[in-house]
């Protein structure tokens, strides 16, 4: 291998001091400006990071439904005394029949329009105005609100008792219409004392 030739800049000393310190950068200012930057981006990927968690679980939405107003009311209660109606006593307890048939009448019902059976063999748990077609139902929820609250349900299974041609609803009296809490009959309590 061959020597370079001598020249001019190898004469010249090597010097100790700072060589070109003007443009380097300030020692120690570097490694705090990472340190913040890493820290204001950790920060940053951080709220992303909870704020699409939360917009996929559905707690935040980016483009809410407008709100709408009240909700279209289903089938408003009516009473209608054209009805013919029906009640059946499923529970144990005597004179209930009477009772809601008293109720009826005093809303209007003519007397030869609202009768009953009492003291059937089968237990009802909840009372239920049964409706035939889906335009009694109107006249079933009255029904139901005259005689203190019932559910109300449509079905045909009490049609075939209507001897009439006109239009008929059926009360059946549940369990929760009886006075002495559930307590089956025969059986009383005896006085302390």
């Amino acid at each position: 291998m061959s020597k370079h030739p001598h020249d001019r800049f190898d004469d010249v000393p090597h010097a100790t001091g700072r060589v070109g310190a003007h443009r380097a950068e300030q020692p120690g200012m570097n490694g705090l400006v990472v340190l913040l930057w890493s820290a204001a981006v950790a920060l940053v990927l951080i709220v992303v990071g909870i704020f699409i968690a939360l917009v996929m679980m559905g707690r935040i939405s980016l483009f809410p439904a407008a709100e709408e107003s009240a909700p279209p009311p289903g089938v408003v209660a009516q009473v209608d005394t054209s009805y013919r109606v029906l009640i059946l006593n499923a529970t144990p307890s005597e004179g209930l029949v009477e009772s809601t048939r008293q109720a009826l009448l005093g809303e209007g019902w003519a007397a030869e329009d609202v009768f009953g059976s009492d003291g059937s063999s089968q237990e009802f748990a909840e009372t239920t105005v049964f409706y035939v077609d889906e335009a009694d139902e109107a006249a079933a929820l009255g029904v139901a609100e005259v005689i203190g609250g019932a559910d109300v349900e449509q079905s045909d299974f009490y049609a075939t008792l209507n001897d009439s041609d006109r239009k008929q609803l059926t009360v059946v009296i549940g369990l929760d219409r009886v006075s002495d809490g559930g307590a089956t009959p025969g059986t009383e309590e005896t006085p302390e004392g």
